[in-house]
């Protein structure tokens, strides 16, 4: 349940002057070259998708319109899953499990798109990652591009390699590395069309959905009296600040789930906190699935899982400082139910 809620990739772009850090002029031009690129340019595509030594090959429609990007992701590896990213939801169709997850689009879900997690050049990002030009230009889909390397500057954080195109500066190739340089996660990809204007149609899903099950996500914001009590973490990894808080229902849980977010700019770590059933067993320790991990402790009665598409000593050490601050939440958890419950008609 925590682990699908792993992807938390997040787009940033602003220009550093007088950084304590000074990234070559190049390669900081050509980050910002990259962001623009895949904030106005319409394109489709075709990648690989690769992790755990596993592949899967995928169609990208990607459309900006008046300034709002829309986008389309189709696997082809015969699940027929497609992921929708329109002006306001992105809608997950599950074909094989009949099912869609529809969830409203943020800041967050954005940054689970295909190319939203690359890195966007600013001065935060700067203090914390080493950002180069690597050689000279080499051939990518039998086009010319430059290998970038942004490398974290500590170990809570992974680094990145990029190839980007050298007449577009869309990034034909991406990979996700440890400190080691061993590469966790890739795209690559196999074809890239530049597309003058593409219709409101080509983002239309080919899944039928008749007889799906819709599964929605519904989210309450924290009202803000309630958001500086509760809970809290100490001792945040360098960089990283709260970004996002809310209460929300999940499925599977028959209370609302606290969620918190971090972020550094580039990574990014979500908090759940949930009253634990008395007669279950607690999940502990840490758990991996591609390049998100999971750490899980009890405290107080609740479960506390932090994860992300981090190192294990990031993860480890935010779920370590999660503590109460030592005023009751539980009038806090319970009001986004009060509203919902208030505002629905009688049965």
């Amino acid at each position: 349940m925590m682990l699908s809620r792993a992807k938390n990739w997040l787009f940033l772009c602003c220009l550093l002057t007088g950084s304590a850090y000074a990234a070559e002029p190049d390669a900081k031009q050509w980050l910002e070259r990259m962001t623009r690129a895949l904030a106005e340019q319409n394109y489709e595509g075709f990648f690989f998708h690769v992790r755990d030594e596993r592949s899967e090959r995928m169609r990208i429609i990607h459309r900006v319109d008046k300034g709002n990007v829309s986008e389309r992701l189709v696997s082809l590896d015969g699940s027929g899953r497609e992921i929708i990213r329109n002006a306001s939801e992105v809608i997950c169709y599950l074909p094989d499990r009949r099912t869609v997850l529809v969830e409203k689009r943020s800041e967050r879900s954005d940054a689970t798109s295909l190319l939203g997690g690359l890195p966007a050049y600013s001065q935060s990002l700067e203090k914390l990652y080493e950002i180069e030009k690597v050689g000279g230009v080499v051939k990518t889909l039998g086009r010319k591009t430059q290998i970038l390397s942004v490398q974290p500057r500590d170990q809570y954080r992974y680094g990145y390699r990029l190839w980007l195109d050298q007449e577009t500066a869309l990034p034909l190739k991406s990979q996700l590395c440890d400190r080691q340089g061993r590469v966790i996660e890739q795209i690559l990809f196999s074809e890239v069309n530049l597309r003058d204007r593409i219709g409101a149609d080509d983002l239309k899903p080919a899944v039928n959905a008749d007889g799906f099950t819709w599964l929605r996500q519904t989210t309450q914001p924290v009202v803000v009296a309630s958001m500086t009590v509760g809970w809290t973490v100490i001792r945040l990894p360098a960089g990283f600040k709260l970004t996002e808080r809310r209460v929300q229902a999940i499925a599977g849980s028959d209370a609302p789930v606290r969620h918190l977010v971090f972020s550094d700019g580039l990574a990014t770590v979500s908090v759940f906190i949930e009253p634990r059933d008395t007669q279950a067993q607690p999940m502990r320790g840490l758990t991996r699935v591609g390049a998100a991990f999971a750490y899980s402790r009890d405290l107080e009665g609740h479960q506390i899982t932090a994860v992300g598409e981090v190192p294990a000593a990031t993860v480890e050490a935010i779920a370590a400082g999660v503590m109460r601050d030592g005023a009751s939440d539980d009038a806090a958890a319970s009001k986004p139910d009060q509203a919902a419950s208030a505002s629905a008609p009688p049965p």
